[in-house]
């Protein structure tokens, strides 16, 4: 087993530091950051170290609160920063002591540095030089040519730096250095997914040679640092998890992993958990040079739908079908961002998600690539433009002239031993006569039974919901390893309903407890 083998990966955003009153201790800081990790399977601590002002006194850039002269918008904002300003000036060393505590529980620890990050979304560029804001450094108010604008990101991410800009790379560089310099850190996370703009979308193909000019240098910063303390800094990059987008974005990683400009690749998304990880692709270009690759999970709410268990089971289970998919196809490990939490909020998944042993036996929900593209007008409108870029539903239904219909594709790897498998598939404005022909791996399947979140729910009146879900028990086809594949034809649509027919979910439920 390699050192670089953590199992999962996890990645704080530094909240922890707003989590006890002000003023905190260093004793409290430490025992939030580890709450949810202590006695788990998280090999490896991610830690965030701001957006744009420092988490530290800093030469480079304003220390959080310098923005504002300390003024805060709100009692959770003042508790944040003044627990962090009060740590140094009581003479603590929150990182130090953080790096410490890791390692005496068996944890490497990784400085993770954001490359770019809008937490300022209602900005644009021409705003800059008068906004007062948090995170909204001098620097970036007087340079507004050095960020992306309007015509080439979305509205919300306009004023993300400009990798192609050399006095931006030159800054970033200073600013991961000073960061990785800071305490006896195992590595360094380039976090290049939150958010992911930092090329003009025209040109950001192109343009690539730029981000990896600064990834080359981070890289001989972080081996010098190695030689300096006798052992290595590792480099570690989340990026996205088609090659594809990481071309589109500008990350290229045929050229990073040919010069070992890192030692680990995490894929994520750029909004919320892509579970559509090219890991094979991936695989192919990093394991012969020794690079680790890990599957990346964030948030869920891309997945969400009124299903016929309880959140809290079909979370559980969706991730644990998804760590298992990514082990059987040659991943390393997984990581985890943004699952904050205390010791019982993920327990379950984090003690589990290391390994595959222990992921054996879990129930598991495998579902087909669902891509969610959000509203023009909405808070962060093309933030998923490079995610889920294969997402096959939610897909309309039409009539077709030979009776075929979409097809969908489902692993499954964990099936064997199952006392029930179920095939589902939620319908949009599913009515009484409405017919479709479903087959599985090209045989039709019968009828299905037909039932809604609404009409299971006791405290719920109403036996009708918009979206009904289809439903048949798979368990004695003794389903095999590997993808299988649904066909849904359109056969009748109940002609009283002007909506079309929408599948909006094609999932396979493997419980192994029932």
């Amino acid at each position: 087993m390699s050192e670089l083998d953590y199992g999962v990966m996890y990645n704080w955003d530094g909240a922890p530091f707003g989590y006890s009153p002000y003023p905190q201790s260093l004793e409290q800081f430490v025992d939030k950051v580890y709450a949810p990790l202590e006695n788990t399977q998280v090999g490896a601590l991610c830690w965030c170290m701001g957006t744009h002002e420092a988490t530290w006194p800093s030469a480079v850039v304003e220390m959080v609160g310098d923005t504002v002269d300390r003024k805060y918008k709100s009692v959770r904002e003042m508790t944040h920063v003044e627990n962090i300003r009060a740590m140094f000036e009581r003479g603590d060393d929150p990182h130090a002591a953080m790096v410490q505590r890791g390692h005496e529980l068996g944890m490497a620890v990784y400085t993770s540095i954001r490359m770019n990050d809008n937490h300022f979304r209602d900005l644009v560029p021409e705003d800059l030089a008068t906004a007062v804001r948090s995170n909204l450094t001098r620097l970036r108010k007087e340079h507004p040519e050095w960020v992306l604008g309007t015509e080439q990101a979305p509205r919300w991410a306009s004023t993300s730096w400009n990798m192609a800009i050399p006095e931006v790379r030159q800054h970033m560089l200073a600013l991961v250095t000073e960061a990785c310099r800071l305490a006896d850190w195992d590595g360094v996370e380039l976090d290049w997914q939150r958010h992911a703009f930092h090329l003009p979308a025209d040109d950001a193909y192109r343009l690539r040679y730029a981000v990896t000019d600064l990834q080359r240098a981070i890289r001989k910063m972080a081996d010098e640092i190695g030689r300096q303390r006798g052992r290595p800094l590792r480099v570690a990059v989340r990026v996205a998890t088609t090659l594809e987008s990481c071309r589109r974005i500008g990350y290229d990683i045929e050229t990073w992993a040919q010069e070992g400009l890192c030692d680990i690749v995490i894929c994520g998304g750029n909004s919320g958990t892509d579970p559509g990880a090219e890991v094979e692709d991936f695989s192919a270009l990093l394991k012969e040079r020794g690079i680790k690759f890990y599957g990346g999970f964030d948030s869920d709410g891309r997945q969400q739908a009124k299903r016929l268990l309880t959140y809290g089971k079909w979370r559980e289970a969706w991730f644990s079908a998804a760590a298992y998919e990514y082990y059987q196809r040659g991943a390393d490990g997984i990581y985890v961002f943004n699952w904050h939490g205390n010791a019982a909020t993920h327990r379950s998944l984090l003690s589990t998600m290391g390994a595959v042993d222990t992921l054996e036996g879990k129930d598991k929900i495998y579902a087909s690539l669902h891509r969610f593209i959000g509203p023009n007008n909405m808070g962060r409108a093309g933030a998923d433009r490079d995610d889920r870029i294969y997402g096959e539903t939610p897909v309309t239904l039409y009539p077709t002239l030979t009776g075929e219909g979409p097809i969908f594709h489902l692993p499954l790897y964990d099936a064997a031993s199952a006392q029930a498998v179920e095939l589902h598939l939620e319908m949009a404005h599913w009515a009484p006569d409405d017919e479709v022909a479903v087959k599985l791996d090209g045989a039709l399947l019968g009828a299905a039974t037909v039932r809604n979140a609404t009409a299971e729910n006791t405290g719920d009146p109403s036996e009708v919901d918009e979206n009904s879900w289809l439903v048949w028990d798979l368990t004695a086809l003794q389903l095999g390893r590997g993808v299988h594949t649904v066909q849904i034809g359109l056969v009748r649509r109940d002609a009283r309903i002007n909506p079309a027919l929408v599948v909006q979910h094609v999932e396979i439920h493997v419980n192994f407890s029932s």
